[in-house]
């Protein structure tokens, strides 16, 4: 049995960066691919980026360029480095892992990216 919490989500303002992390445990998943989905509100859950055992990572046109898989072994962990972000990228993105002991998700953690609300300010004489 493999679990998998991911960590890392917020609200953030446009053009910032996040760093999510998926943390395994029960077992080494060395040379188990792991990936990165989401899925925002009304919307499939879609690939983000995913990185082979052996290092090799790929991503969705969506997030070349921007975001950054990577893995810690020694840790058994993997990593998404999101810069740049867009209102776009909002949703809760979920850690995954494939290989010999079959396929495990983690629960999720939101990331949303926002300007807010706002707030009014009055200047009156």
């Amino acid at each position: 049995q493999v679990q998998l919490v991911e960590s890392g989500g917020g609200l953030v303002q446009p053009g910032r960066s996040l760093r999510l992390s998926c943390a395994a445990s029960g077992r080494s998943l060395l040379r188990n691919n792991m990936a990165w989905y989401r899925q925002a509100t009304g919307k499939q859950r879609e690939l983000v980026a995913e990185i082979t055992g052996d290092g090799s990572p790929s991503y969705a046109d969506s997030a070349k360029g921007r975001f950054t898989i990577f893995r810690d072994n020694a840790k058994n962990a993997v990593f998404l480095q999101m810069n740049s972000l867009e209102p776009e990228d909002t949703a809760v993105y979920y850690c995954m892992t494939d290989g010999r002991w079959g396929t495990y998700w983690g629960q999720g953690t939101q990331v949303t990216v926002s300007w807010g609300q706002g707030t009014q300010v009055t200047v009156s004489s």
